[in-house]
């Protein structure tokens, strides 16, 4: 990993990278390219992303067909993030002591299998929902301890100057395949059934795992300590505890991610029972959520290193709950998509400056055990809204559910902003 110049820009014009002889000038707004390892991960990871997604619409379909159960749907949500929730405080221990890139390797590897062994349950006829349920408890795990790694390892691609731009850049890549995968999972979905989308999940795979073997990688040298694991699990704990701006964040995490996102594990019966649209629909529904996540890490990387970023977030905090309120109660298809759209802008913005804010203000011997416990607050907890989303959706309709999610998270982030008002500051 080479150091690129960045050339100052006093007079306001977009800066542009200049790469070594030979190489492609690349504007501000992509700096993090410039880096080949970067460009390696970049490719694999949205080929791969786009194939996960495929899997993510296909399940939840295929849950609903199985059950036609909005109970169900939460119970599978609340089995892929419970081993998280155990697991990941260890997992950032194990992203600080180990070299990233094998273990993601190994991760990527494992979830790879998973995609291909739920795919022949499903072309064999096999499979039932307790199949589902205990892949999602083996994805849980694996993803426990591929998230802290996986985000930790951004660095080392890129080093710090153009970290929140690869942040970014991560954001957009992985909403260009939240748009790519949905829609076409939901058009082999209605043609061919969702088998063939958790086959093609297990191969592109392959993608990331052959671009992160193509890396080169200096040689991983953790800083010397005579913690053991107990010991550096909990040092993490009280690190982020007593910076304070740290802590709100990964509380204003928790907060969406319980009470914001849970709306998600119902979007399968949104679908049907509200919009009255078939598989196609709920998966042209996500791939808009899509696009306007695109948009938003867009206007996340184009912020560059104009600070602000806690002010930005405040407003996406604030914006989310409302769009979510109004696309609730929608019936009208072409308008609810519009709505998805504000939600994917208000999701990515909120999800990339929360990354953005907390690698930007972690020491590194500390970056891992920090993003775990993002990665807790973010995934660890989520079951608890998708299993209780879930079963008040069974008592009281799916539209006032979401509407209660989406009020419940206001007011608690709201509580968090009032609390800890140095986030707003935060460059």
């Amino acid at each position: 990993m080479t150091d690129q110049s960045k050339p100052l820009n006093p007079s306001g014009v977009q800066q542009v990278i200049p790469l070594r002889a030979g190489s492609m000038r690349v504007p501000r707004t992509f700096a993090a390219l410039s880096h080949r390892n970067y460009r390696l991960w970049f490719i694999g990871q949205l080929i791969s992303l786009a194939g996960t997604w495929m899997q993510n619409i296909a399940q939840g379909w295929l849950v609903y067909e199985l059950s036609h159960s909005t109970l169900m749907l939460g119970i599978v949500g609340f089995a892929a993030a419970i081993p998280v929730l155990i697991m990941a405080p260890w997992a950032g221990v194990v992203a600080d002591r180990l070299p990233r890139r094998n273990l993601l390797v190994v991760t990527q590897t494992s979830v790879m299998l998973l995609a291909f062994i739920l795919a022949a349950l499903t072309f064999s006829g096999l499979v039932q929902v307790w199949h589902v349920v205990l892949m999602a408890v083996g994805l849980g795990l694996v993803n426990a301890f591929d998230a802290p790694a996986r985000q930790s390892f951004i660095v080392d691609m890129v080093g710090r100057e153009d970290l929140p731009n690869a942040i970014a850049l991560n954001s957009i890549m992985f909403n260009s395949a939240r748009i790519i995968g949905p829609a076409i999972a939901g058009l082999l979905l209605a043609a061919v059934g969702s088998a063939w989308c958790f086959f093609i999940n297990g191969l592109s795979f392959l993608a990331v795992i052959i671009c992160l073997l193509a890396m080169r990688m200096p040689k991983f040298q953790p800083k010397p300590t005579h913690e053991s694991p107990w010991q550096q699990l909990v040092s993490g704990l009280v690190y982020v505890r007593t910076h304070t701006a740290l802590l709100g964040i990964i509380s204003l995490a928790l907060i969406f991610s319980v009470f914001g996102m849970s709306y998600t594990t119902l979007l399968p019966a949104y679908a049907q029972q509200v919009l009255g649209v078939g598989a196609a629909g709920y998966g042209f529904i996500t791939a808009a959520s899509g696009v306007g996540a695109v948009t938003g890490a867009f206007v996340v990387a184009s912020l560059g290193d104009r600070g602000r970023r806690g002010r930005w977030l405040d407003l996406a905090n604030l914006a989310f709950p409302f769009i979510l309120l109004s696309f609730a109660f929608i019936s009208y298809f072409p308008v609810a998509l519009l709505f998805a759209f504000g939600l994917g802008v208000g999701f990515m913005l909120q999800f990339t400056l929360f990354n953005t804010l907390l690698q930007t203000n972690v020491d590194d011997d500390m970056r891992g055990r920090v993003i775990s416990l993002y990665t807790l607050s973010f995934f660890g907890f989520s079951p608890f809204g998708s299993l209780a989303i879930g079963q008040l959706a069974q008592v009281w309709g799916v539209s006032q559910t979401i509407a209660l999610s989406a009020l419940v998270a206001l007011l608690l982030s709201r509580l968090v902003l009032l609390k800890i008002p140095q986030i707003r500051k935060l460059p």
